[in-house]
C-alpha cells in the first residue's frame, strides 16, 4: 500500500465542496445527442495553432451541424503544471460517477513511461490537480469508476498492474489479484464483476469475480473461450490459476485455452457512466488490428460472441468505445497514417452499420479516451499527440448546441 502526499490536496478538494455540482454544458435531452447527419468523409488535414494563445478558439474536430466543441483542459495550461513531464499523453477518461458531487471531477491517466500520473480536472470551478504519481507507474492507460465509489487505473505494459485509489482517504493500493498483463479498457457490471483485456496478439478477454463484492484484493479471474474456431458463437469463461494470474495472466489464459484476438484495446458495457439503456449485460470490445468491434452477450458463466462492426470501408483501427444513454456505440480510430482519426457511431439495433460522427483535422494526432457524461449531455475525448511542435495535448467536450 502506498500513500502519496499529492493525494491530500484532492481529498481536501472533495471534502471542501459545499455546493452540488453544476453541469458544464447546457442540459438537453439525451436522445438529441445521436441525432445528426453523418459526415461525408474525413476532415482535411489542417495545421494546429503555433502559439498558446491560438488554442483559445481552436476547434480540432469537424462535427455535424448543431454540435459544438470546447477545450476543457490542455497539456500546456493544465496537465504539465499539475504533473510536470508526466502530464504528457492524456489517455483514458472517467468521471466520479457516484457520490454527493457525482459528475464534477474528470479523471485522466497519462500514458508516459516510468513516472506516470493520474490527474483530475474540476469541471465546475476549473483547475487541474495531481491525483497520484510514482516512478513505479509505467504507461498508465485504463481508468474506471467503481460501483463502490473508488477509482481503478492500470498500466498498459507487460506485467502491468491495476491500482485502486480511494478519494476519501487518498490511498492507492495495487490489486494484483485482478491479473498482471498489458491493460487498457476496464469496466464493471452491476454485480461488481470486473472486465478487461490483454492488449497483445493474440489477446484474451477477462472477467474478474471478487470473493467479496467491492473488494478487489482477492477473487477468481476468468478468460473467455469461444467454442467455435471462428471465434463467434457460444463461449464460456474458463478459470485461471490464481497464483499464475498474479505473475502473467496473459500467459496463464493462453495455457488454459482462452481465445485471442488481434490487439483488443477498449471495452464498454452499458453500466458505464450510468448509461443503462440497451441492457447492462452486453460487453463491447474494440479489436484494433483486426478492424473489428465485438459484441458479447453475457449470460452468467456463459457468453455469446458476435462480430458486431467489421468489414466497413474507411473504418480502421478501432481503439476506444463509449455508449450513450440510448445504447448507441461511439468508436474512435487510432489511425496511422491518416486518414483514420475519426469518431464513428454504431446505432443501437443498427446491425453493426456505422456512421462518421466526427473527424480530427490535426492529422498528426489521434482521439482517445472516449467517455460520455452520465445522461449523455457531453462526450469527452482527448486529442493525443496534438498541437504540432507545441505538443499541446487536449481534452475536448463535444455537445449539441
Amino acid at each position: 500500500m502506498k500513500r502519496f502526499t499529492s493525494l491530500a490536496a484532492v481529498a481536501v478538494l472533495f471534502a471542501a465542496c459545499e455546493h452540488p455540482p453544476t453541469q458544464p454544458v447546457q442540459q438537453i435531452s439525451a436522445s438529441q445527442f445521436a441525432r445528426f447527419d453523418a459526415l461525408g468523409g474525413p476532415a482535411a488535414c489542417r495545421v494546429p495553432p503555433s502559439t498558446v494563445d491560438g488554442f483559445a478558439s481552436y476547434q480540432p474536430f469537424d462535427l455535424p451541424a448543431g454540435y459544438g466543441q470546447r477545450i476543457v483542459a490542455s497539456q500546456i495550461n493544465d496537465f504539465t503544471p499539475a504533473a510536470g513531464a508526466s502530464g504528457d499523453i492524456p489517455d483514458m477518461i472517467t468521471l466520479n460517477e457516484t457520490g454527493p458531487f457525482a459528475g464534477r471531477f474528470l479523471y485522466q491517466t497519462h500514458e508516459v513511461g516510468a513516472g506516470g500520473a493520474v490527474t483530475v480536472t474540476d469541471l465546475r470551478d476549473g483547475g487541474t490537480k495531481l491525483v497520484t504519481q510514482s516512478a513505479d507507474y509505467n504507461r498508465l492507460d485504463g481508468i474506471a469508476w467503481t460501483p463502490w465509489g473508488t477509482l481503478v487505473f492500470a498500466e498498459e505494459t507487460g506485467g502491468g498492474l491495476v491500482y485502486e485509489y480511494d478519494p476519501a482517504t487518498g490511498v492507492v493500493t495495487p490489486r494484483p489479484a485482478v491479473g498482471l498483463r498489458s491493460h487498457e479498457g476496464l469496466r464493471f457490471d452491476t454485480q461488481g464483476n470486473f472486465y478487461g483485456i490483454s492488449e497483445s496478439t493474440p489477446g484474451p478477454i477477462y472477467k474478474f469475480v471478487p470473493d467479496r463484492r467491492g473488494d478487489l484484493s482477492s477473487g477468481q479471474l476468468y478468460a473467455l473461450k469461444v467454442l467455435d474456431a471462428s471465434r463467434q458463437g457460444a463461449a464460456v469463461w474458463i478459470p485461471i490459476d490464481r497464483a499464475a494470474a498474479q505473475v502473467n495472466s496473459e500467459t496463464a489464459a493462453r495455457a488454459a485455452g482462452a481465445s485471442g484476438w488481434g490487439r483488443p484495446e477498449d471495452i464498454e458495457i452499458a453500466t458505464s457512466s450510468g448509461n443503462n439503456a440497451g441492457g447492462n449485460q452486453v460487453l463491447y470490445v474494440a479489436v484494433t488490428s483486426e478492424n473489428l468491434v465485438l459484441k458479447i452477450d453475457l449470460e452468467g458463466d456463459e457468453a455469446f460472441v458476435t462480430n458486431y462492426v467489421h468489414d466497413v470501408p474507411g473504418f480502421n483501427f478501432p481503439d476506444n468505445l463509449a455508449l450513450d444513454a440510448q445504447g448507441n456505440l461511439f468508436i474512435t480510430e487510432d489511425g496511422d497514417p491518416p486518414p483514420g482519426n475519426d469518431i464513428w457511431v454504431a446505432r443501437r439495433n443498427g446491425g453493426g452499420a456505422i456512421e462518421r460522427f466526427a473527424s480530427l483535422s490535426d492529422c498528426a494526432a489521434e482521439p482517445t479516451g472516449l467517455y460520455f457524461e452520465n445522461g449523455s449531455h457531453t462526450l469527452y475525448v482527448h486529442v493525443q499527440h496534438a498541437g504540432g511542435p507545441l505538443s499541446n495535448d487536449l481534452t475536448i467536450a463535444i455537445s449539441p448546441e
